[in-house]
């Protein structure tokens, strides 16, 4: 039994874990309703692998559109669940949106997986369950503060979810907390793809810079940091990608010590927003059109990892560094302008 569901496979975290799972000899699946992703990445995975993933359009707010999934799939050895609405700001913005998608996808996925008996599950999980961490850097160990977002609160939540599911169930599980993935798959075949206004910091700097956006802005200058802006720790997304296989591969030996395992994947350092800008102007040539705005709702002053557990259990290490992050990201947005990758997308989506 190697035959892996991904739910978000298509989407940019998703089909760079696909791609690491096809590369270690895992037959991939996938649910993806195209609603915050692309069919434009579809393409890249099979560029990259050889192999095309079947991929199912459902919406996992539909539980019977769900369950039909698992009824025609009867032999799934685990599951990694990305399927979520990730942007900090907009869950700000709008609250109920990110409670109704991203829990009711969660209670409709492990009701499958408890009828369908699906012994693993590797949830994608966000270190920002740690809230505004008191001391840095954090560890698996660190409490959970009050979320600084609904966002957050939907990664606290669906954590205690699955806690709890494994008690009961023969369900496995693992919480992979990670920090900011950016930049692209080394073969240039897939990327970040944001839909509408980048949310997240390396897309907003990439579009800057190839003048799709006029203007970029750091949120605020004046934190209690190096330079003013926020530390956050910036990790390559095939650096991730690689820390689900390997999660998956603990689980399907049982190694595991406990039902439900926790494990930090970051780099271990953090890196201010205007050195991430410094980074990407060092490896791309191009002087960056930003300003300094004020502080955004939702975003918390420095977070950073304690990766040792996932480095010492998981045999996981890092491999690409800041400015590997710049330059794939980098070559990424290009090929997106050059190919009008963009409108390819809409059109795809019609």
């Amino acid at each position: 039994m190697n035959k892996i569901l991904v739910t978000g496979g298509c989407g940019y975290i998703g089909a760079h874990t696909v791609v690491d799972l096809m590369e270690n000899g895992f037959d991939v699946i996938s649910i993806d309703d195209f609603s915050r992703s692309t069919t434009v990445l579809l393409d890249g995975i099979e560029k990259i692998t050889g192999k095309k993933l079947k991929n199912y359009k459902v919406d996992l707010k539909n539980f019977d559109d769900t369950r039909a999934v698992f009824q025609e799939n009867r032999d799934i050895a685990g599951i990694i669940h990305f399927a979520a609405y990730k942007a900090v700001g907009e869950s700000v913005e709008q609250p109920l949106l990110y409670f109704e998608n991203n829990m009711e996808a969660l209670i409709n996925i492990l009701k499958c997986v408890q009828e369908f008996n699906i012994p693993n599950f590797v949830f994608s999980s966000s270190c920002t369950v740690y809230g505004s961490p008191d001391v840095m850097p954090v560890t698996e160990q660190s409490p959970m503060k009050e979320a600084e977002s609904p966002y957050g609160a939907t990664k606290q939540m669906s954590e205690r979810i699955i806690r709890d599911f494994s008690k009961v169930t023969l369900v496995n599980a693992i919480l992979l907390r990670y920090f900011n993935p950016v930049g692209a798959h080394p073969s240039n075949q897939i990327g970040e793809i944001p839909l509408g206004k980048p949310q997240n910091l390396v897309p907003a700097i990439t579009q800057t810079a190839i003048g799709k956006l006029p203007q970029m802005t750091v949120y605020g200058a004046d934190y209690d940091t190096r330079d003013g802006s926020c530390i956050r720790d910036f990790i390559h997304v095939s650096d991730i990608a690689h820390a689900h296989t390997l999660a998956l591969q603990y689980l399907l030996a049982n190694k595991n010590a406990n039902k439900c395992e926790v494990f930090n994947l970051g780099t271990g350092n953090g890196v201010t927003v205007l050195e991430v800008i410094k980074a990407f102007e060092e490896v791309s040539g191009v002087k960056l059109n930003y300003i300094i705005g004020k502080r955004r709702a939702g975003d918390i002053v420095a977070i950073y990892a304690n990766n040792q557990y996932a480095v010492d259990t998981l045999g996981w290490q890092i491999k690409y560094n800041i400015k590997d992050m710049m330059r794939t990201a980098w070559a990424w947005e290009q090929k997106v302008q050059k190919e009008d990758l963009i409108n390819a997308t809409n059109v795809s989506l019609r």
